[in-house]
This record gives structure tokens, sequence and C-alpha cells, in this order.
């Protein structure tokens, strides 16, 4: 069986051994090199064409993201950000620059060696392009502060629709195309449930809200939605919207493999808003939010699914256009339209 040809890099010697070490206890996966700073990484991606690059951002002689760029204009290989947590804010600016996916450096940990694994191994399968160079925009868009129950009916009217957006892999990308697209004055709440690496949710809300003219923060309890605000599920807790339009959050339950969970965020909002919710499942791995897809069109809400040619992973929306739960199938780039016109 041909094995999947992995490139390290990291200017940790410790940290490259333990990668070694947790990728290869699969058979399926072999190491075939270790770079200790960006610029070796960029030359040893060119010289031995790995079928997956994990790539740390903090590294010397050149950083992550100068070399994840350098990578990708070159040579079209899938490479998988392992970061720390205190990293997340630029761990995700690679996102921008080529990278896959983000997910933070194990510990001695069998599970997050079988999680590492994993995400390599899905990489490893994903198509990628070339890119032309560009320069990264980490800039603010605009200035901003960093039985069923009944449709509750708000004595204000602040909006007359509640959005709720499922994504996993491939996810923080279309995010940061999809909410710079929405207008600063979009006058419904968003409510997302994205898997994230625990402890990355944070960096992840500063990072978006860098991106979009929209308010992007981290859910909290009790919080009541409003209109121009997108709320990023925790990595730790699943995220639920009552029918006062209020956040809940909950601990998740002994053996639940979804963090956050995508399919209890959507059926809340089916359950309290029922024709007012609109659901949209993105790219992504597995099947979580297909249940939730189908509550919200039962209690004929809108849902809409990405398509496959803009997905990076077509799994969770295609299980959920199959199953028959999608009012709409979308190009990303033609969503922010459908959304505003929804609105209006």
């Amino acid at each position: 069986m041909k094995k999947i040809r992995v490139l390290i890099a990291d200017d940790s010697a410790l940290s490259r051994a333990l990668l070694k070490e947790y990728l290869e206890r699969d058979t399926a996966i072999e190491v075939i090199a270790e770079a200790s700073n960006g610029q070796e990484a960029v030359e040893m991606a060119c010289a031995l064409t790995p079928h997956v690059i994990t790539m740390d951002v903090q590294m010397p002689k050149m950083d992550g993201l100068a070399a994840i760029e350098a990578i990708m204009t070159r040579r079209a290989i899938p490479i998988l950000v392992v970061s720390s947590v205190a990293d997340a804010k630029t761990a995700y600016d690679a996102l921008l620059c080529g990278a896959l996916d983000v997910i933070s450096k194990p510990e001695y940990d069998s599970h997050e060696a079988l999680q590492l694994a994993a995400k390599v191994k899905l990489l490893a399968g994903v198509s990628v392009f070339t890119r032309r160079a560009q320069r990264l925009a980490t800039g603010v868009t605009q200035d901003k502060e960093n039985e069923l129950p009944a449709t509750p009916q708000l004595s204000d009217a602040r909006f007359n629709r509640v959005f709720a957006i499922a994504c996993s892999t491939g996810g923080p990308q279309a995010l940061a195309s999809l909410l710079p697209s929405l207008p600063a004055d979009f006058a419904s709440p968003i409510v997302i449930a994205q898997h994230i690496a625990q402890g990355f949710s944070q960096g992840m809300a500063e990072w978006l809200n860098r991106l979009t003219p929209l308010t992007v923060r981290l859910a909290q309890a009790g919080e009541q939605l409003e209109s121009g605000t997108v709320y990023l599920a925790p990595s730790e807790q699943h995220l639920r919207v009552d029918a006062q339009a209020k956040l809940q959050l909950v601990e998740p339950k002994s053996g639940e493999i979804y963090h956050p969970s995508c399919d209890q965020l959507l059926s809340s909002v089916a359950q309290s808003f029922r024709q007012r919710s609109v659901g949209m499942i993105l790219t992504g791995m597995g099947k979580d939010g297909v249940l939730g897809m189908g509550e919200i069109y039962r209690h004929q809400g809108v849902t809409l699914a990405q398509d496959e040619a803009s997905s990076l992973i077509y799994g969770m929306n295609r299980v959920a256009i199959e199953s028959g739960f999608v009012c709409d199938v979308l190009p990303l780039d033609a969503m922010a339209e459908r959304m505003v016109t929804l609105v209006s």
C-alpha cells in the first residue's frame, strides 16, 4: 500500500519528534523529512513533493505564513497548520495564505495522536491548486468594538430571520469569504457551529472580526441575539438559542464526537424560530448538522447548502442535500447575496 508522505516543519526538535511519533503510529503514514525553519520547509517541499506538510507558524529565517505562501505559489501541497493556542490568530491567517486547516499541537495523549493522523489522511486526499503570490490582508475592514414552542414574538421586532451556520473542515476559509461579503447593516443575527480544536475558538472569533464589517464574537451564556452580530460557538461547549432569542451553552456528554455540535445549534434555532430560521450547511467532513437542517426544513424555514465545486470537503453538505433537507444549493460566492435577499 502506498504511504502518505509527510514533511514536518517546526523549529522545536521535541515537537518534531512528537509529531513524527504520533503520525507514524499509523502505518499508512511516513514522515519523509523534517524542517527546522521556514526556508528549509520551502526547499524540502519543492524537492521532495510530500503529500502533506505540517507547519508551525512561529519559525526562524522564514515564518510559517511566508513559508506557506512561498510553497503554495510554487507547488500545490496540502498544508496542515499545527500551532499552539497562543498563536491561534496567526494560525488562522495561514488559511488565507493557502493552508487547509488548523490543529493544536498535541500533548502526550493517544486521542490527540489519532486526531492528528486522521486529519493528515483526510487532507492528503484534498485537491489543491498553485496560487498566485498575494498580500495577506489582516487589517480591520471597519471600526468596531473588539411539543414545539410557538414562534417567539419579539416586542421590538429587531430581526425577522435567524441564520444558523454549520461547518467543519474548510469552514474557516468559507466563513472568511462569506462574512466580509455581508453589509455592515445586515439586519439579522448569525450563529455558527464550526468544528474547531479546543481552545482555538476565541482566536478564530477575533480573526473573523478583523475581516468582516459585522461584529464577530465568542458566544456567551445568556447573551441576547442582536442584528449584525455573529456568535461563534466555543469549542468546549454546544451552543443553543432559546425562544427568547437568548444564547445557551451546554456541556457535551461523554462520548460525543462533534464539538461544538452543529445539530444542537440548528435544531434549537428551528424549534425556537420555526419559519423564521435559516439553516446553512457548508464544507466539512461527516454528517453533523444534517439532522438540524432537517429540523429547519420541517419547520418551514429556509435551508441552504454550499455546492460541491466551492467546498474544500464535500461531506456534511452532500449528506444534507442527498437527504432532501436543502431548499437551495449555491456556490459560496452566491450565498451572501441570498442571505441579504432573505433578510429584506
